[in-house]
């Protein structure tokens, strides 16, 4: 991660201020928030992509690859927001949620003016085929949800299934993040079109990371069993249910459905997963959605801009966290 920022260090402390510039209100208690999700800002790993993608096609970023980027931190800051209420969770990045410091109805509000402001920047700046492709995110992005409620209702999540929720729900704003950047440089439709594929496989890729961080290795760290608890169906555990005999599954299942709280319950579907080959396979299908990622970014001109794309990618097959 040095090594990106050190390439575009002064782009994303630029984008930094567009950012606070971009979701300030008059409203003292919003203005309140607002300066409490801005210091407690993530990695920002999708205005990163953002900007890169933009430094493929251009020696120097404009004011609309500011703009694409700030978009996309507003729309994503939005969904975390609106996901801690969904989830009734109390923390976000090691810090109090906005709901639990705000309750509920004013962490909804929050999300909503978020939402707003990004819409409202674009509009303004008339930056329609941004807006396009973002918005399109941001109705994947809900659908994914509603998704994976419906199916973790009944536990029937196949793999095919598995692989539309996250594409939707997830890699759709990293596909969009990589589409928009490019847009703004390009203005090629054929170049945003190629992009928004790359984004769309590290975005997979980024989310099968998140499923392996539950199970935990000698790569990843201690398993957590979060997501078993939460009843969400992952690609480990969906390749452990599919090839696993009858018995298997109902026991699994019956752990999930009824004694997801209980740790030691949990720790045993963990270590079934292990055993079933469920974490190799997730790996492996990561690793090739990083591949098949970092295949399309072959495809422009080496330099220093698409190592650092590469770098970027790797980081996040890579990461500890």
């Amino acid at each position: 991660m040095e090594e990106i920022k050190q390439l575009i260090g002064k782009e994303l402390q630029d984008f930094e201020g567009k950012f606070a510039d971009a979701v300030k209100s008059d409203v003292p208690l919003l203005d309140r928030i607002m300066h409490y999700i801005v210091k407690r800002k993530g990695k920002q790993i999708r205005p990163m992509f953002v900007i890169l993608s933009a430094r493929m096609f251009s020696a120097e970023i404009n004011e609309s690859t500011y703009r694409a980027a700030a978009l996309v931190e507003v729309l994503h800051t939005a969904t975390l927001v609106h996901d801690d209420v969904v989830d009734d969770s109390l923390e976000r990045r090691g810090f109090f949620s906005v709901n639990a410091l705000w309750k509920n109805k004013i962490a909804v509000l929050v999300g909503d003016y978020l939402l707003t402001k990004g819409l409202l920047l674009s509009l303004n700046n008339n930056d329609y085929k941004a807006l396009q492709i973002l918005s399109n995110a941001v109705r994947e992005m809900s659908e994914g949800e509603l998704l994976q409620m419906e199916k973790t209702r009944k536990l029937d999540i196949k793999e095919e299934v598995y692989f539309d929720i996250i594409q939707r729900k997830t890699a759709s704003l990293l596909a969009s993040a990589c589409a928009a950047g490019a847009w703004s440089t390009s203005a090629s439709e054929e170049i945003t079109q190629k992009m928004r594929l790359f984004g769309q496989k590290v975005g997979i890729a980024f989310q099968i990371k998140d499923d392996l961080f539950d199970y935990g290795s000698a790569n990843i760290g201690k398993p957590t069993g979060i997501d078993i608890r939460e009843k969400k169906m992952t690609l480990p555990l969906i390749y452990t249910l599919q090839h696993g005999s009858a018995e298997q599954r109902r026991h699994i299942i019956n752990i999930v459905k009824n004694h997801n709280k209980e740790k030691d319950k949990v720790n045993e579907v963990i270590s079934m997963v292990n055993e079933s080959g469920g974490i190799d396979y997730a790996r492996q299908k990561m690793l090739q959605y990083r591949d098949d990622a970092l295949a399309i970014l072959h495809e422009f001109p080496e330099n220093n801009i698409r190592a650092g794309l590469e770098t970027l990618v790797r980081f996040t097959t890579d990461r500890k966290f």
